[in-house]
């Protein structure tokens, strides 16, 4: 019987991690518009700095994909039907999203209000469904560690 998929499941075949083809299909065309447009932009933004890895989470998790180079970037998480990216801000991060605080738009400032805080810092998910959304990904991910290109 082929069980039917919610919104938001994530890939749980541990036997091996996700291709191209299989997160496409997963999370559908928009969405792997904007998974490949993120990827890309963290390899033309931080060239050779991070060599991304697949992590199988369990059952409940599934796969994500992680950018870490000694403290985790970013992790894309294909879920059904969307994407999510989580993005950690420690306590420099913080204090740099709070003097930003007016210039983010208000979907973001509520999800960072609502994240619980733990001794690593605020985990923010942020679904990506629109360009608007990917964009304050990419000012989340600058202000967390300065590319090459922002100090040229």
């Amino acid at each position: 019987m082929e069980q039917s998929h919610q919104i938001g499941d994530r890939i749980t075949d541990k036997s091996a991690p996700p291709d191209d083809d299989t997160v496409r299909e997963w999370i559908g065309p928009k969405a792997y518009e904007h998974w490949t447009e993120l990827q890309n932009w963290i390899e033309a933004y931080y060239p050779g700095v991070f060599a991304p890895d697949w992590l199988y989470g369990g059952k409940k998790r599934g796969w994500s994909l992680r950018y870490k180079k000694t403290r985790a970037f970013c992790t894309l998480i294909p879920e059904y039907g969307l994407l999510s990216v989580v993005v950690v801000l420690g306590g420099a991060e913080r204090e740099k999203f709070e003097e930003r605080r007016y210039v983010w738009r208000s979907p973001l400032v509520k999800l960072y209000d609502e994240a619980k805080t733990y001794i690593d810092g605020k985990w923010l998910t942020v679904g990506i469904s629109s360009s608007d959304d990917l964009h304050d990904v990419t000012d989340l991910l600058i202000m967390k560690r300065p590319s090459s290109h922002s100090s040229s």
